[in-house]
């Protein structure tokens, strides 16, 4: 299905949130980036809310802002970080309470760049779709290189086709594998990157708000999953574009990045999601289903001698995090 018929002359407003943890340069480019999108979506207004990053990248916004007479941008300073989810929360807040709130709230990490267009096709988007609750752009990597992929809900064949990293798995399991490579066409979807990440106001209205419980990841992958219980649709609208320098805002993932010990807070995040959506046996399930299938790959590097591409001590902090053992802090 196409993005929005040719003929169509309503569009959404928008109000975008970014937020920002010790990562001043890259919102001010991002914002360099929706200054130029604004003139084919001149309504973009955006809250950058730092989560107190106390380390003068939120007075560096605040200069460029003032310099610049940005008089479309906002920056709100919380007092603790308490993750993505809470520091979106305090956005969305502030944009449903503005005298004209706008009908859609575009999520952007501060490691993204808009291509000019984006903000307006997806409010065409939205616009033409009235049951698409969450819509996602595509993306581009850090060398303009498209990464044309949505999601699927985790599932215990999804743990599977992850966790194997072999063929004949993922061929058998290609229509349960999490990551969703996707076309040219908007298409319905599980999820999508929470890395530029589109809501109708009405959905927000409606009382949801992003899982403080997660401090960073799966908090997308769960507001999808309970937009879908309420009805609403998520899409993935590829003819709008945003580049995404993956990694660049937490330093764990991307291309680029240097592989890295996985934080307690990833773990803490899979568990929470499967744990609160499907009940403690289907967790424990999944633990295990993504067990299995990390030592059948595991068995394949040994057999082929072939490096450990998994981010150090993956299996052993994966186990120590496990639904099956007490809850660690």
């Amino acid at each position: 299905m196409s993005a929005a018929p040719p003929n169509s002359h309503r569009q959404e407003t928008v109000d975008i949130v970014i937020v920002n943890y010790r990562t001043g340069t890259l919102v001010v480019q991002c914002l360099e980036s929706i200054e130029e999108d604004r003139g084919q979506c001149p309504g973009l207004r955006v809250i950058v809310v730092d989560n107190a990053s106390n380390d003068g990248s939120a007075d560096l916004i605040d200069q460029v802002i003032q310099s610049r007479d940005w008089n479309w941008v906002t920056l709100m300073r919380s007092t603790e970080n308490r993750g993505f989810g809470a520091g979106s929360n305090l956005g969305i807040a502030w944009a449903l309470d503005r005298p004209n709130p706008a009908d859609l709230i575009w999520l952007l990490n501060p490691d993204t760049r808009v291509i000019p267009g984006a903000g307006a096709t997806l409010a065409r988007f939205m616009a033409d779709h009235p049951a698409a609750g969450i819509a996602g752009s595509a993306l581009l990597d850090a060398d303009g290189k498209p990464w044309p992929f949505a999601f699927r809900f985790p599932s215990l064949l999804g743990e599977i086709e992850r966790g194997s990293r072999l063929g004949f798995i993922s061929r058998l399991l290609r229509d349960s594998a999490t990551l969703r490579r996707m076309g040219d066409h908007s298409e319905k979807v599980d999820w999508v990157s929470g890395a530029s990440f589109i809501i109708r106001r009405e959905l927000l209205e409606d009382g949801m708000r992003f899982d403080e419980g997660y401090f960073l990841y799966y908090e997308e992958t769960d507001f999808c999953l309970h937009a879908r219980r309420k009805g609403w649709d998520c899409w993935y609208v590829p003819d709008a574009v945003v580049l995404h320098i993956a990694g660049q805002s937490t330093g764990i993932t991307g291309k680029q990045i240097k592989l890295r010990r996985l934080p307690a807070y990833w773990f803490h995040s899979r568990r929470r999601y499967f744990l609160k959506n499907h009940g403690r046996l289907y967790g424990v399930l999944a633990d295990f289903s993504w067990i299995f299938a990390h030592v059948l790959a595991r068995v394949k590097q040994m057999v082929r001698h072939v490096a450990d591409p998994d981010p150090p001590n993956l299996f052993q902090d994966f186990i120590r995090h496990a639904s099956f053992l007490p809850r660690r802090r």
